[in-house]
């Protein structure tokens, strides 16, 4: 039996990056894959590629800045798969700026997508939980929220919020068998970090004691461990996959 074989394991910003190598990696472990982006289209690619690996895969198309369209989607994964076992809330969104020049609406934007989608997803994927009484919340946060960064005020914010917002619901929902933890990681490659100067990415990686950027592959290997029996008395803690960068 593979370890996540008859659960149900709900990705969001899944289209991509890190969110994608998280459904992967859940779905060769055999968990039922649901996943969401803003628009249906960017899932083609991943669910066709899921198909081809054998796995039970469903796209959603989720606007997570909605409770309403969240509530709706969650209550027909529940309804179709009769359980959710896994969430991992991973959409999120950059709009840098140093302080004095960023916008309202991109410091409205930020916050929005990143901490009030945690939130919304969260609260809808929590009464199917409870009433199971299982299930993991693992999310996506990030090293800028645990050290903060020039130029990221939005981001350190929602995703210092996002961290104190695990703690609160690891808290409430621990009554009940749901545990909720975070990631933070550091520096991982990308198409962004790719396409930055030899220099540049030099710099980057002077910071990091293992001298190396992580991967999203790292990422998912400690969802997987979060989201399993391993870490069954595991709740309300931030993991760090930054290669050492902030201790």
């Amino acid at each position: 039996m593979t370890m996540f074989e008859g659960k149900t394991a709900i990705i969001t910003g899944a289209a991509r990056g890190i969110g994608q190598a998280i459904a992967f990696d859940l779905a060769a472990k055999g968990a039922d894959i649901v996943i969401g982006d803003l628009k249906a289209e960017w899932l083609s690619e991943t669910e066709e590629a899921l198909k081809q690996l054998g796995a039970s895969v469903t796209c959603k198309e989720l606007d997570v800045t909605s409770a309403e369209a969240c509530q709706s989607v969650f209550n027909d994964v529940a309804k179709e798969n009769g359980r959710i076992d896994i969430l991992v809330n991973n959409a999120g969104i950059t709009r840098d700026g140093i302080l004095m020049r960023m916008s309202e609406e991109d410091w409205d934007a930020v916050l929005t997508v990143n901490l009030k989608g945690t939130f919304n997803c969260t609260k809808a994927a929590t009464r199917t939980m409870m009433k199971q009484r299982s299930g993991s919340v693992i999310n996506i946060a990030s090293i800028i929220g645990l050290m903060g960064n020039a130029g990221q005020a939005n981001y350190a914010a929602s995703k210092g919020g996002v961290i104190a917002f695990t703690k609160s619901v690891a808290k409430e929902l621990a009554s009940r068998n749901v545990r909720a933890n975070a990631i933070a990681p550091g520096f991982i490659s990308s198409k962004m970090t790719d396409a930055l100067s030899e220099e540049v990415q030099q710099q980057m990686l002077a910071a990091i004691p293992l001298g190396v950027f992580g991967s999203p592959q790292n990422v998912a290997d400690a969802v997987a461990f979060l989201a399993s029996d391993q870490s069954a008395y595991i709740t309300g803690q931030v993991l760090s996959v930054n290669g050492g960068m902030y201790m």
